[in-house]
């Protein structure tokens, strides 16, 4: 089990962005949070099996149909112990 922090830059808030990174990530049992930022971009932190996690940050960098992501930035991180993946405001 490993964590990633995320940070999703471009047309990625007012689009669902959110609702389904919180969806995607619980396809993959992905445990973690997703937030808006104030800068404009969308935060996550990933805890899960690495495959899941490489998995859902190539899905980030898509994202959903109506967002334009420009770029996925990817850290490591250390594990907050979350339980299941909520979105956070």
């Amino acid at each position: 089990m490993i964590a990633r922090r995320v940070r999703v830059t471009g047309r990625v808030q007012g689009v669902f962005f959110r609702a389904w990174t919180r969806d995607e990530a619980r396809t993959l049992g992905l445990d973690g949070w997703v937030r808006n930022c104030a800068d404009g971009s969308v935060e996550a932190q990933l805890e899960g099996e690495e495959s899941a996690i490489e998995e859902m940050v190539e899905l980030l960098n898509e994202g959903p149909p109506s967002a334009q992501v420009d770029k996925v930035a990817v850290e490591h991180s250390d594990r907050q112990g979350c339980a299941g993946f909520d979105v956070r405001h």
